[in-house]
């Protein structure tokens, strides 16, 4: 494994730390409220999404056409100047919104510089490496973000600012890396033959769509629960739903460890297996109502999700450095996966708006995951070889 992957697992691990950080800081701000609004929360992971939507056309161009470590740099200034704004007491919404600019800019360099470190041999390795921290950053940032908002959320806000610093400063150290030349003319009319093209190939185009059902499914989770834990296990502050989420967490770290060796890129139409348990769990998470079983559904939905998300990462990666750029591939991932994470989410919301139940909600996201699967896998090739991109 290439040396310059630890610094990039060192300033990824500080990065998402300080996203979840600061989400569950905002949240804890929202329920420390007397009547927060059903709507609010749901519409925070909304604002989050809308730049990964609307900047796809030039978050990969610009990610491919600059040294990836310095993009690094520039996103994660940009989501210090969100907390900076949240400080100084901005609209939630709005300050969070640059924040998930920030991430729009750092996810296709994060990803893209990957296949440039790791090579074809050690892909699926590296992801689950860099999916494991990931993860791990997770848990601990909302662990962490909910106990010290909680207590101060100004200090909150002043830790976040620090992390994403500290992150910035780490991927000085990584190499220039290659460089793409950006096409003329339209960025949107570029992006949008760039998406023809790539989804013309079955196997790309599961990459694409699985990873937009696994992220949309795993945002209406988060939304969900939060609106669950206090109806069905009494749990009323923002630390004790991060207590429970951190489960489901650990699930996917165990199931990203897992990955590699269970499906290589060589057999990724191995992937719909865990993507049909994912759908199953999440029903199974709609009839527990204590919080321990409750616990192991999480932990094994996210077992699950890990083993899907893990090699279909690697798969895009590869296939975009091989045609369009691997920055440009990510940043048409995120564009799809976050267009189907505020579809879903913005669905949830309108439903929450109507009086429908979290149960409900949750047994309605089970079964669409579970059919939308089928239908995004039904001409996958079992193997590469049949669908290599031209």
């Amino acid at each position: 494994m290439n040396k310059f992957i630890y610094p990039l697992l060192v300033a990824q691990f500080l990065s998402a730390f300080a996203d979840n950080a600061i989400l569950f800081t905002v949240i804890a701000m929202v329920m420390q409220q007397a009547e927060p609004a059903s709507w609010y929360v749901p519409a925070l992971q909304s604002v989050f999404l809308v730049a990964f939507v609307a900047l796809a056309p030039w978050a990969g161009g610009f990610a491919d056409s600059q040294p990836k470590s310095r993009v690094l740099i520039i996103a994660n200034l940009i989501k210090a100047g969100g907390a900076v704004l949240l400080l100084f007491k901005v609209e939630p919404l709005l300050a969070y919104c640059l924040v998930g600019v920030g991430a729009t800019l750092y996810s296709p360099a994060k990803y893209g510089i990957l296949p440039e470190l790791a090579g074809h041999g050690a892909l699926v390795k590296a992801n689950s490496w860099i999916e494991g921290s990931t993860i791990l950053a997770i848990l601990t940032g909302m662990l962490v973000g909910a106990k010290l908002a909680d207590h101060s959320v100004t200090w909150a806000l002043l830790a976040t600012i620090g992390l994403y610093s500290v992150s910035a400063a780490t991927t000085l150290v990584l190499p220039v890396g290659l460089r793409k030349p950006v096409g003329s003319g339209s960025k949107i009319l570029l992006f949008y033959r760039e998406v023809k093209d790539f989804l013309s190939v079955p196997r790309s185009r599961f990459a694409v769509l699985g990873a937009s059902l696994f992220w949309a499914a795993a945002a209406s989770v988060r939304v969900i629960i939060i609106a669950w834990a206090p109806l069905v296990l009494m749990l009323h502050n923002a630390s004790d739903i991060a207590n429970l989420t951190l489960f489901l967490a650990l699930g996917i770290i165990a199931g990203s460890a897992l990955a590699p060796q269970l499906i290589p890129l060589e057999h990724l139409r191995r992937a719909r297996i865990p993507a049909y348990a994912m759908s199953a769990l999440i029903v199974a998470l709609s009839f527990t109502d204590a919080i321990w079983p409750a616990r192991g559904v999480l932990f094994l939905m996210g077992t699950a999700g890990g083993l899907f998300i893990v090699p279909i990462n690697a798969a895009l990666q590869e296939i975009g450095q091989q045609s369009i750029g691997s920055g440009g591939a990510v940043a048409m991932q995120n564009f799809f996966q976050n267009a189907a994470m505020l579809l879903a989410v913005g669905c949830y919301t309108l439903a929450a708006a109507q009086q429908v139940t979290p149960v409900a909600a949750l047994v309605g996201l089970g079964l669409i995951l579970l059919v939308a699967t089928i239908l995004v896998v039904w001409h996958l090739p079992d193997s590469v070889q049949s669908s290599s991109p031209e």
